[in-house]
C-alpha cells in the first residue's frame, strides 16, 4: 500500500503515481509549480487512484470559475464509479457541496473530516480555501488550531499549517500571534508565499505600510517567481501599501508592470486587477483605457451564478469601462438564477445585488443611493467575500460616496471608524479632513 508523506494510504496508486501525487500536493501547498499536470500524470499512471481524482476536483471546485466548476463536477462523476474508503468518500462529499454552491456545507464536512484524519493536508488546505472564500474568520483560525497540535514537529508539511494558521489568526484579529506564526512558517519554508502573504495582511490591517513595503521587497525572490501562482496577489499587496501612503505613481507602476504586466484570465488575478483599478479611480488617478482589457476578461467568468464576490469585481470593471449594459446583463442573470436553494443563491439575495447596484449608483454620481445600499450590504463578513483587506474596497467606496454626497455625519463616522483601525494612514486622515470641511 502506497502512502503520502504524512502516512495516509493512497489506495489504487502505483509507486510512480504516489510520487507524482505527493509532488503535486507540495506544489499546491506552495502555490507554485504545476500541480494539475502532476496529478494528471498520476491519474494516467493509476486510473483508479481515487485521491488523485479527488484532489484535482478540489483544485477545480475552489477556483471560482464556471469552466473549472464544471470540470470538478465531471471529475466527481468519474469518482462515483470507483470504490472509495471512508476518507475518500468524505472528500467527495465536500467537493460536491462546493460544486453545488453550498460552501458552508463543504466546510462543515471538512471540519469533521479533519477531526478524523488530522494529518490529511489536502483536506486542511482545501478547507482553508473554502473558509477564505466564504469569509469565515473563525474557521480560518480554528480549522488549523484543531489540527496543528497533532502534527509532530518533524512531519512533512507542518510549516504550511503554520502559514495557514497565520492567515486565520490575522483574519480573526490576533495580529501579534499571526505575524509570529507566519514568520515561523517562512523560517522553515522560505517559499511559502501564503505565509508571506499572511504577514503582509497583518501589516495592512495595522497600517504599517512602510514595514509592508520593506517586507515585500526583502522577500521578493521567494514570492515573485514566474512559477508562483500567488505572485499577482502579493504584488497587489505591495501596491496597496504604496496607495495607502498616497504614493500613487508607484502603485500604478506596480499595476502596469506586475498586477496586469502579464494579462491574466484567472479569476483571482482579475479580482486583484479590478480592485486595484477601482481604488485608483476613487483616488482620482487617471486609469486611461486600462479597464477595457479587464472588462473583456471578466466575460468568461462573471456568470451571475457561481460566486457573487467575483461578479462584484466584474461589475467594477464593466462600470470602469463604461459598459453599463454588461452590468445590467449580470444583474438580470442573477435575478433569473438566484434562489434560496443554494448558499450562493442566498448570498446573492442577501446582499450581492445590493452591492453591485451600490457600486453602479456611485459610478453614476448618485452618492446618496450608493450610501443607502452599500452601508447595509457591507456586512458580508462571515458570509462570502475573501479577506478583510479585499472587502475594504466596499468601505472605501462607501466613505467616498458619503464625502462626495455631502453626507457629513456618515462621512465623519466612516472616517473615524477607519482611523480607529489605521490611525496613521494618510488616506484615512484625508477622509477625516475632507469630512470636517463638509457643510
Amino acid at each position: 500500500m502506497q502512502t503520502d508523506k504524512q502516512g495516509l494510504s493512497l489506495n489504487g496508486a502505483s509507486p510512480e503515481a504516489a510520487t507524482l501525487f505527493t509532488d503535486a500536493l507540495d506544489d499546491f501547498n506552495r502555490y507554485a509549480g504545476d500541480p494539475i499536470a502532476k496529478v494528471d500524470a498520476a491519474i494516467e499512471a493509476s486510473p483508479d487512484f481515487a485521491m488523485a481524482h479527488l484532489f484535482k476536483a478540489h483544485m477545480f471546485a475552489t477556483a471560482t470559475e464556471p469552466a473549472a466548476t464544471k470540470a470538478a463536477a465531471d471529475i466527481l462523476s468519474t469518482v462515483a464509479k470507483l470504490t472509495l474508503d471512508d476518507r475518500e468518500t468524505s472528500h467527495a462529499k465536500a467537493a460536491a457541496h462546493v460544486v453545488e454552491g453550498n460552501w458552508t456545507k463543504a466546510a462543515l464536512q471538512l471540519d469533521r473530516h479533519s477531526m478524523e484524519w488530522p494529518h490529511d493536508i489536502a483536506a486542511l488546505q482545501t478547507g482553508h480555501l473554502i473558509d477564505f472564500f466564504r469569509a469565515n474568520a473563525r474557521d480560518l483560525r480554528d480549522r488549523i488550531s484543531r489540527a496543528l497540535p497533532q502534527w509532530p514537529e518533524d512531519m512533512h508539511g507542518r510549516s504550511f499549517l503554520l502559514g495557514m494558521h497565520a492567515f486565520g489568526l490575522e483574519e480573526a484579529g490576533d495580529y501579534e500571534a499571526a505575524e509570529a506564526s507566519g514568520r515561523e512558517a517562512i523560517a522553515q519554508e522560505p517559499a511559502d508565499c501564503w505565509a508571506h502573504h499572511a504577514v503582509a495582511h497583518v501589516m495592512e490591517m495595522q497600517g504599517r505600510a512602510e514595514d509592508g513595503i520593506g517586507w515585500m521587497i526583502a522577500r521578493e525572490p521567494h514570492w515573485a517567481d514566474v512559477g508562483n501562482f500567488f505572485q499577482v496577489h502579493n504584488w497587489w499587496h505591495r501596491a496597496l501599501f504604496h496607495l495607502d501612503l498616497e504614493q500613487n505613481a508607484e502603485a500604478l507602476k506596480l499595476y502596469d508592470d506586475h498586477v496586469w504586466g502579464e494579462p491574466s484570465n484567472i479569476a483571482v488575478d482579475l479580482v486583484d486587477a479590478s480592485a486595484l483599478l477601482w481604488r485608483f479611480s476613487l483616488q482620482g488617478i487617471d486609469t486611461g483605457d486600462r479597464w477595457i482589457a479587464i472588462a473583456d476578461a471578466w466575460k468568461e467568468h462573471a456568470d451571475g451564478r457561481l460566486y457573487p464576490f467575483n461578479d462584484l469585481h466584474a461589475a467594477m470593471a464593466y462600470l470602469g469601462a463604461d459598459r453599463m449594459h454588461d452590468v445590467d446583463e449580470l444583474l438580470a442573470d442573477y435575478r433569473a438564477n438566484a434562489t434560496d436553494i443554494s448558499e450562493v443563491g442566498r448570498w446573492w439575495i442577501a446582499c450581492g445585488e445590493q452591492l453591485i447596484e451600490g457600486f453602479a449608483a456611485f459610478q453614476k454620481g448618485d452618492y446618496v443611493s450608493a450610501v443607502e445600499m452599500l452601508h447595509p450590504a457591507r456586512y458580508i463578513v462571515n458570509s462570502y467575500g475573501g479577506s478583510h483587506a479585499q472587502r475594504d474596497v466596499i468601505d472605501w467606496t462607501l466613505t467616498e460616496a458619503a464625502l462626495r454626497g455631502n453626507m457629513k455625519g456618515v462621512a465623519e463616522a466612516m472616517a473615524n471608524e477607519r482611523l480607529t483601525q489605521k490611525p496613521l494612514s494618510p488616506v484615512n486622515r484625508s477622509f477625516f479632513t475632507r469630512a470636517q470641511l463638509l457643510g
